[in-house]
């Protein structure tokens, strides 16, 4: 059995998408401060749980391969 088409306006946007309650530039400051976001394997994932976690490893990680640079170089 086919699944019913659905209407679409002529702007390209489905009927039942709603934007009436919608609050133009809300996010648009935060935005503009720059994010960056960054997806992991779900291998990964599973090991860092949170964005903390994520960011004190590779912390760590840049501090001994700063150390290796100086020990190459040095």
């Amino acid at each position: 059995m086919k699944k019913p088409k659905r209407a679409v306006r002529e702007s390209g946007m489905l009927k039942e998408y709603d934007f009436s309650k919608g609050v133009r530039g809300k996010y648009a400051k935060r935005f503009r401060a720059g994010t960056n976001v960054v997806v992991l394997a779900p291998d990964v994932a599973r090991v860092f749980r949170d964005s903390d976690s994520v960011n004190r490893a590779l912390r760590a990680l840049t501090r001994i391969a700063s150390r290796q640079r100086r020990k190459a170089s040095g």
